[in-house]
């Protein structure tokens, strides 16, 4: 059972389909007013979980209770509870903006009363008011995310579920996407977001890093930094993914990760780290252009615990 300051408990959440274990005895709790990110690569079982805390796949073995009430045997009474987007949220197309959000406040039998103030609001809220009277068809990705958004919070939600809700979104619709949790996060709304993009772990209160169905990792982003072994140096050469590859033969025993046109490589002494680098990169032939000691990030801290725990 969940403790009363809990807005989410899972008990070794498991899910096998067939012989593939898709969520991996999973424990974690989850505090009232919370953004929680749920880190990991594709197929990590980040989707299956959070379908199980939200009512909608059943778990194979363990328990789960949002807000008190337990996801498989009042997951009716826990709708209301709770709002869900998926990574293909069902918006109708041929329907307005407008059309699509009164679609839901039918769905979730929002009364006549009141209806469209709690419009109003979630159009202002999400900038949609000027293209309240366009089709969902033809609104940008990031346009239709919000709407998406706007769409699981017509009923009020306490427990908002995003699924990857900014992949393939540009860069300043994930932005406008984020400020838009905040005021919500202030409203005293816990959200729980999945999420590929690491630099958006920075955003959360906490996260867990999910890797195989196995919950990794579970802090704060500070904390999960200080988990980091070694010292990172950024190089930047002529040709990154060379150098990646070189790197990765020839220091082993270093963690090497590509982040663009730069190379990250954790190493435990930076002086011997910096010489080695230097002496691998002259015999190849690959220009140096820089190299320096860098704070982690999140895709350093993911990378080092999947190498150490993966």
């Amino acid at each position: 059972m969940s403790n009363i300051d809990d807005a989410i408990k899972a008990d070794n959440l498991t899910k096998r389909f067939g012989n593939l274990t898709a969520v991996d005895r999973l424990t974690l709790t989850i505090t009232q007013g919370e953004l929680f990110g749920l880190v990991g690569s594709d197929g990590a079982g980040k989707t299956t979980t959070m379908r199980m805390l939200a009512a909608i796949m059943d778990p194979t073995a363990g328990d789960a209770w949002v807000m008190g009430r337990h996801t498989g045997r009042e997951s009716e009474a826990l709708k209301a509870e709770i709002g869900y987007m998926s990574q293909r949220f069902g918006l109708y197309q041929d329907l307005t903006v407008m059309e699509n959000l009164n679609f839901y406040a039918d769905i979730y039998a929002l009364p006549r009363k009141g209806r469209d103030e709690q419009i109003g609001r979630l159009l202002s809220f999400s900038n949609l008011t000027p293209f309240r009277k366009r089709l969902a068809g033809n609104l940008s990705g990031g346009m239709k995310q919000k709407l998406g958004l706007a769409c699981a919070l017509i009923h009020t939600p306490r427990v908002l579920f995003l699924d990857e809700p900014t992949n393939g979104v540009d860069p300043v619709s994930r932005r406008d996407f984020w400020r838009i949790l905040y005021q919500l996060l202030r409203e005293g709304v816990t959200i729980v977001i999945t999420t590929a993009y690491l630099d958006e772990a920075d955003r959360c209160h906490r996260v867990g890093l999910i890797h195989k169905g196995r919950l990794l990792a579970c802090d704060t982003p500070y904390s999960l930094r200080r988990l980091m072994k070694g010292s990172i140096l950024e190089i930047r050469t002529s040709d990154a993914r060379l150098t990646a590859r070189l790197l990765r033969k020839k220091m082993p025993d270093g963690s090497v990760g590509l982040f663009g046109d730069r190379v990250h490589l954790v190493v435990d002494e930076p002086a011997k780290g910096r010489e080695r680098v230097d002496e691998i990169l002259r015999k190849e032939r690959v220009e140096l252009m820089g190299m320096r000691l860098v704070e982690p990030s999140m895709e350093d801290v993911f990378v080092s615990i999947l190498n150490e725990k993966g």
